[in-house]
């Protein structure tokens, strides 16, 4: 009879914890999530004409990825491409849980006719999406840094990874050569530039099919 009344015991506290579990663990992910959509205001500082984001590191092909801790880096388009674009249609992210490595395609951009890829500057898998974007594209141009971020990856090798990224003071001579570059293939249109040294919103759409795609792979390495 006591070894029957300490198996019932054995499962009655088995029987709570595993169901406690199961209450708890729901509520954790969601508080994790949240935390995840919210995007921090970054502070912006003049260098060379350009406004960097302070902390922000920056990948070849003109996307930015931001260390939010824990292993979170928040990713996204920068200032530039965002103009190279002018007005979206649409946005596709890679898609939740999926395993990106640095320099592979992390998003899809359209604007009219012009379709182009751009490149993840981080590797490791995707926990968390900009819905928003998704909704309102424009907001990738209208707020390149802040509420138009593309997605949050959890990345293990981070410390590594940024090794390979412009930081710091690379950051505006980079984009003053990339603003140089720019002059080269859109001197036919006149002012290929704007106040800031950003492109001429949506310049892509104004060259020619073969310079479009020059410009493609020259500036977002697609």
């Amino acid at each position: 009879m006591s070894i029957l009344f300490v198996l019932l015991t054995f499962l009655v506290i088995m029987t709570v914890t595993y169901f406690t579990r199961r209450g708890i663990q729901p509520t954790v992910t969601a508080h994790r999530s949240k935390e995840l959509e919210v995007a921090a205001s970054p502070v912006l500082i003049k260098e060379g004409g350009f406004e960097i984001p302070k902390g922000y590191c920056f990948h070849p092909g003109h996307t930015w990825v931001y260390d939010e801790g824990r292993q979170n880096a928040r990713v996204g388009i920068d200032s530039f491409a965002a103009n190279l674009f002018g007005k979206l249609d649409g946005v596709e992210i890679a898609g939740m849980n999926r395993w990106v490595r640095q320099g592979q395609k992390i998003c899809t951009l359209t604007s009219g006719e012009v379709t182009a890829d751009l490149l993840s500057p981080i590797e490791g898998v995707v926990v968390s999406i900009n819905h928003e974007v998704q909704k309102d594209p424009q907001l990738i141009t209208n707020d390149p840094y802040k509420d138009g971020w593309l997605c949050v990856i959890k990345s293990p090798e981070m410390n590594v990874n940024l090794k390979n990224l412009l930081q710091g003071s690379l950051i505006s001579s980079w984009l003053q050569n990339s603003t140089r570059r720019l002059q080269s293939f859109a001197a036919p249109l006149g002012a290929a530039t704007a106040d800031g040294g950003l492109p001429v919103a949506g310049i892509l759409a104004r060259v020619k099919p073969e310079t479009r795609q020059k410009m493609i792979h020259e500036f977002l390495l697609s």
